[in-house]
Formats: structure tokens, C-alpha cells, sequence
């Protein structure tokens, strides 16, 4: 899987969070705001299914890892975060070689949960849209 660096959309660079989940799918890139975190990536052979599209376990993982860093920035002193729910609606498709787009929006963050959303796209046109619930981790006190 090649991509060219100047095709990389500008402020994205290689995801700062690896996992044994998304490391078949590298490279990944990410872009961080003062609010959230996105995700993209070039969809590439191995990110489809069957049909040649993305597949929608990618999207959704992919989702869930934005959703859960953004709402991380919003947590005061998390320990870590663990999705209580992730609904996604698929409202068209990506294909390969298209760049696909995770952006986040940060909705509420409470004393034990967060709540974010986001809109997945394939070279600017929405394909998904998602929803998650993480319960925030804490330290407990000793």
C-alpha cells in the first residue's frame, strides 16, 4: 500500500495510537483540533469487502477509535474508556483509492460517561454516520 505524502488532506499525519486491531490497516492518519479527533485513511485492497467497497467493520472500528480519543481530550484525568454503545448508519459507499474521513464532534461529557458523534466520508461525501456511549475510567482512590 502506497500513498503519496502530498495527497495526505493538509494537518493529517501518521496516527499517534496504535492497536493490533487497526495495524493491518496502516497506514492511518490522524488530525487532532482543539475539539476532537479525525481519522483517514486511503482505502486500499486490504480495507474492503467482498464487493470492493469498504467494509463496514473498518468504518465502524474506525469510528469508535476517533469517537473514543475525542471524547478522551473532553474526560478529566481518564484512565481509560470503554464503549457502552456505537450505532452507525451507512448512508452510501467508499471505494478503493477513495480517502475515507472519520471527523468527530465532542457532544457531553458527564461524571462516568461521554457522548460523541461523527460523519464518515469517501473524498468529501458523507457515508456513514455514528453515535457512541464510552464509560470514562478512573483511578480508584487507594
Amino acid at each position: 500500500m502506497e500513498t503519496v505524502a502530498a495527497a495526505i488532506p493538509e494537518g493529517f499525519a501518521r496516527h499517534f495510537r496504535r492497536s493490533p486491531l487497526t495495524d493491518p490497516w496502516e497506514p492511518l492518519y490522524s488530525k487532532k483540533t482543539e475539539q476532537a479527533v479525525f481519522i483517514g485513511l486511503w482505502i486500499a485492497e486490504p480495507h474492503t469487502n467482498s464487493k470492493g467497497l469498504a467494509h463496514g467493520g473498518l468504518i465502524t472500528a474506525l469510528a469508535d477509535n476517533a469517537m473514543g480519543l475525542s471524547c478522551a481530550m473532553h474526560a478529566s484525568e481518564p484512565t481509560g474508556l470503554l464503549t457502552i454503545s456505537l450505532g452507525m448508519d451507512f448512508v452510501g459507499s467508499a471505494n478503493k483509492g477513495q480517502w475515507l474521513q472519520v471527523e468527530t464532534n465532542f457532544v457531553k461529557t458527564g461524571g462516568s460517561i461521554c457522548f460523541a458523534q461523527c460523519l464518515v466520508s469517501a473524498d468529501g461525501v458523507p457515508c456513514a454516520r455514528g453515535n457512541a456511549t464510552f464509560k470514562v475510567l478512573r483511578k480508584r482512590p487507594s
